[in-house]
């Protein structure tokens, strides 16, 4: 399988081919003549854009590759290439390979290259969703309001605990008499005694419970680790 990075050199590469009138190979630049190579350099990202009717936008990117020759003989070849980039007006050409330090990373002489830059993508579908199996059933959840008390070792009532049910934004405090009230926590007709999590925060502590719905005076023991 041909990924995205590996197809987009290989197309540049045959369209230099065609343009430069000679076979130019995939490989770093060299000292030894024979033609131009190509070197894929750098991947550059690409702002992403919206997508429409739902589909996913494909991550899109730029194969930035170095065009060289070695010896007077690649001039030729590196001119036609940039005439008919440039009659074209693709793929994008940046002038930009003067320094020496780049040259020596290489191990070889600065020459003329031109920088090649080839857009890139990667498709991505949307997950299949699974099959829907049975009919659409809709259900009316009830409010229930939960009272109770949180106290300490030896019933001594403990004031100002968070009191949360997880993954609702159903919260309150205790007063000074370890008292709470939960208004509005929703409530299952299918499931009328499946307990009601909660999760008390304070003294530096989180401690987790299961409170019974029918039980009109709930108590919550924390007891110290």
């Amino acid at each position: 399988m041909t990924g995205a990075i590996e197809a987009a050199v290989a197309d540049l590469a045959a369209w230099l081919t065609g343009a430069a009138g000679a076979a130019v190979p995939v490989g770093p630049p060299r000292d030894a003549p024979g033609g131009l190579t190509v070197w894929p350099l750098e991947l550059r990202p690409v702002r992403p854009t919206a997508a429409g009717g739902g589909a996913r936008e494909p991550y899109r990117f730029v194969v930035r590759s170095l065009l060289a020759g070695a010896g007077p003989d690649a001039l030729p070849a590196l001119d036609r290439v940039l005439a008919a980039a440039a009659t074209a007006g693709e793929p994008e050409v940046v002038l930009g390979t003067g320094d020496p330090a780049f040259w020596r990373a290489f191990g070889v002489a600065p020459r003329p290259a031109l920088l090649l830059d080839v857009p890139a993508r990667i498709d991505r579908p949307l997950p299949a969703a699974p099959p829907v199996r049975h009919p659409l059933r809709l259900r009316q959840l009830g409010m229930r309001t939960l009272d109770g008390r949180v106290v300490g070792p030896e019933a001594q009532p403990l004031a100002a605990m968070r009191i949360e049910v997880p993954g609702t934004p159903y919260a309150t405090e205790t007063d000074h008499a370890g008292r709470f009230r939960l208004v509005g926590v929703p409530h299952d007709p299918d499931a009328p005694d499946r307990p009601v999590r909660v999760r008390l925060v304070g003294r530096g502590r989180t401690h987790t419970a299961d409170l019974d719905p029918a039980d009109p005076d709930l108590v919550i023991v924390c007891a110290p680790d």
